[in-house]
């Protein structure tokens, strides 16, 4: 098993070069993360990653959650996608998550197809992640479920377009997360772990990771898993859940 740090999450009291370092530190080979990078100087992220490898990145959240789906945001949300691109490309991260926003606009979901397939077309070698927000955890995030999420990357006909799997979204907004994982799985780009309805140590709560990930390897995922929680108390202290996988 490969676990991904999430800077977002993971030390979110530190700044962020001294995440990079931290996760090093706890033993972590990958990062990913929210729109953080975009606000540093770039050489300074290579130099701290070092051998660190990043799956992932955000584009900016803005007031909305993101704003791709947003009326009135389009240029902006070019912007925002062009930046995450340009981060993204010079740190050698495989995908990009674009955020949609809270809105239940008519348009919303061809506007964000608009965005993804323009994403798409610009740099086909990254990933564009669509991620499903249960509702707990964002209310009025234009789509919460993982249905949804296909049904609109069907619609996008895009090929380096998947969804983010979030153990915690889905199970929020469904449940039957190995299911609907196995019924889902070509479209799954990456796969996000915290502890169910908890949100804290994936070994907190009601999802069952030392049965689901390996349930998830069996089902043919290969990629890595990344760990966006918010930790009890110290990061450190909260590790014990990765002593199952070892």
């Amino acid at each position: 098993m490969q676990f991904s740090a999430n800077l977002g999450f993971l030390w979110s009291d530190r700044p962020f070069l001294d995440r990079i370092a931290a996760a090093k530190a706890a033993g972590f080979p990958l990062v990913e993360f929210h729109h953080d990078a975009q606000d540093e100087d770039v050489d300074a992220v290579k130099a701290a990653l070092g051998d660190t490898k990043v799956v992932g990145l955000n584009v900016r959240r803005a007031e909305t959650s993101g704003v791709a789906a947003i009326p009135g945001m389009e240029e902006t949300a070019k912007a925002h996608i062009a930046e995450a691109i340009a981060t993204a490309r010079a740190i050698g991260a495989g995908a990009v998550h674009i955020l949609g926003g809270t809105t239940d606009d008519a348009g919303a979901e061809e506007r964000y197809i608009a965005r993804l397939r323009e994403a798409a077309e610009t740099a086909p070698e990254l990933t564009f992640l669509l991620e499903p927000i249960c509702p707990q955890a964002i209310p009025g995030y234009f789509v919460s479920t993982l249905e949804q999420g296909a049904s609109l990357l069907e619609r996008a006909g895009v090929s380096n377009a998947k969804l983010m799997f979030d153990c915690f979204h889905v199970q929020g907004a469904g449940g039957d997360v190995l299911g609907r994982f196995r019924s889902h799985l070509p479209m799954i780009g990456h796969v996000q772990i915290a502890g169910g309805h908890t949100r804290n140590e994936p070994d907190i709560g009601e999802l069952n990771y030392a049965y689901l990930l390996p349930a998830f390897r069996d089902a043919g995922y290969d990629g890595s898993f990344g760990c966006e929680y918010r930790p009890i108390g110290t990061v450190e202290e909260g590790l014990g859940w990765r002593d199952a996988f070892v």
